[in-house]
């Protein structure tokens, strides 16, 4: 995909308000990163005020998967978990905005030599991925280290399309709407790297219920299952979490999926989640808890969320 080009629609005045919003974010960007950790964290942390919603939903997740966690660690885990969303939005401007070597500054990467070894067979290699909040900026620096393409759902906004696609292409090959499973199975039979991330609930259609941390039925999408016997690609995680106190970002490569079952859907989906458990408890509170992760539920089966 090349980068996309530029319209005068984007110029239309329903479109200033994005414009001016890119705007400050691109000037926030700017400032010396210690500062935008405290500043992140800092608007994070309020903004939890007027997401009462969604944090609730965060306590509700956060309940069902640790059920033995106590009311005040959960507690302290919603407020990290807002500040780290706080901070997301500057590490998304910091992954379209910041240049290759300011970006280099901030990352350390762990087991690179999984990624080489995965891709000397030549098979294509699938991307697991985990949505932590620094998602955007981990997906510049997946492709700062080698470049790769991505499955994303297009921007509803034509303004915010543009600016997102342009961003992440910087430093990645191209982009793949997560609905085009026939370009995204070629492009691993012709050898690419291809990130996914099935870690969320997308709903009934084409999922199974498998175990998710102490939660017995998560609706988990069988798209690993059916790309892996459909490409035949080797499978790894990488995932990218955000150290303490304005140190940067240490990005994790792992080792091949030597033993992923191919034999069943549950058997694959229950293998999956237990990979992308692994790689949240690195960082649990950076982990995108204000998604609702269980909404969809067996036949009969009351909301979790009531």
């Amino acid at each position: 995909m090349a980068r996309p080009p530029f319209s005068l629609a984007f110029l239309h005045p329903r479109h200033w308000l994005t414009w001016f919003g890119l705007g400050v974010l691109w000037l926030l960007v700017q400032l010396p990163y210690p500062f935008l950790f405290w500043f992140g964290s800092a608007l994070g942390r309020t903004s939890q005020r007027f997401l009462q919603r969604r944090a609730n939903i965060a306590n509700r997740n956060i309940e069902l998967c640790f059920p033995g966690m106590g009311d005040e660690q959960r507690k302290m885990m919603i407020e990290k978990n807002f500040a780290s969303l706080g901070m997301a939005l500057l590490e998304t401007g910091m992954a379209w905005f910041w240049s290759d070597r300011r970006v280099r500054k901030w990352f350390d990467v762990e087991g690179y030599h999984y990624l080489l070894e995965a891709q000397r067979k030549q098979k294509g290699v699938m991307v697991v991925g985990v949505h932590f909040m620094s998602l955007e900026l981990g997906g510049r620096v997946m492709g700062l280290c080698q470049p790769m393409m991505a499955t994303y759902r297009p921007h509803n906004s034509p303004v915010m399309e543009w600016v997102q696609t342009r961003g992440r292409l910087r430093s990645n090959k191209s982009m793949i709407d997560r609905h085009n499973l026939k370009g995204l199975v070629g492009a691993l039979k012709s050898g690419e790297a291809v990130w996914f991330a099935p870690d969320q609930d997308y709903g009934p259609k084409g999922s199974t219920f498998a175990p998710f941390f102490s939660v017995q039925n998560a609706a988990t999408t069988n798209g690993t299952y059916v790309i892996s016997r459909l490409s035949g690609a080797e499978m790894l995680t990488i995932s990218m979490v955000r150290k303490e106190n304005a140190r940067g970002y240490a990005l994790h490569i792992g080792q091949k999926m030597e033993d992923f079952p191919r034999g069943s859907e549950f058997e694959a989906a229950s293998y999956i989640n237990k990979m992308i458990e692994h790689e949240i408890l690195r960082a649990p509170e950076q982990y995108l808890w204000i998604h609702r992760r269980f909404k969809t539920r067996p036949t009969g089966e009351a909301s979790l969320y009531v």
